[in-house]
């Protein structure tokens, strides 16, 4: 063979293992990302629901904290954050005052703020919206005059 061409050959076969282990390198990652997507599902599944303050701010959230906690067998921390157990202990509330019919699962979900709406259109707190489930401004104002009197007397 000329040298030209064992040249050629040459920087031809270079190029095809270069992108042949390009290649085996890629796939490699790619069932790396694919074994790890298990293990991220796990996680999300175990995380537990978010805090749903509607609003409240944390002296306010401690507040309802407080009363439910000598009412409603509330037993977490008093942090301000109302988590699945804030939400569980104000269910029950609910349930026995409100008209809520659901699962007692620390879920705020439509049921649980349609009941919290029926309990926030007393006078003191003052809702006057739609009992619709729709945690909007007005719920949110209503739930804070509702803190506010948990602060006073908790």
């Amino acid at each position: 063979m000329r040298p030209t061409v064992l040249s050629r050959t040459l920087v031809t076969a270079t190029a095809v293992v270069a992108m042949a282990a390009g290649s085996l390198a890629g796939a490699s990652a790619g069932f790396a990302a694919t074994d790890s997507a298990p293990q991220q599902a796990v996680a999300a599944e175990a995380a537990p629901l978010a805090v749903v303050n509607l609003g409240l701010n944390t002296t306010q959230a401690k507040a309802v904290q407080r009363w439910l906690a000598a009412q409603w067998g509330y037993t977490d921390l008093i942090d301000g954050k109302l988590g699945e157990d804030s939400w569980k202990a104000f269910q029950r509330h609910l349930k026995v005052s409100w008209g809520y019919t659901g699962n007692i699962d620390g879920d705020p979900g439509s049921g649980t703020i349609k009941a919290l709406q029926r309990k926030l259109s007393q006078p003191a707190y003052g809702y006057t919206g739609n009992i619709d489930g729709d945690p909007g401004p007005g719920t949110q104002e209503a739930l804070k005059k509702f803190a506010a009197w948990c602060d006073s007397a908790y």
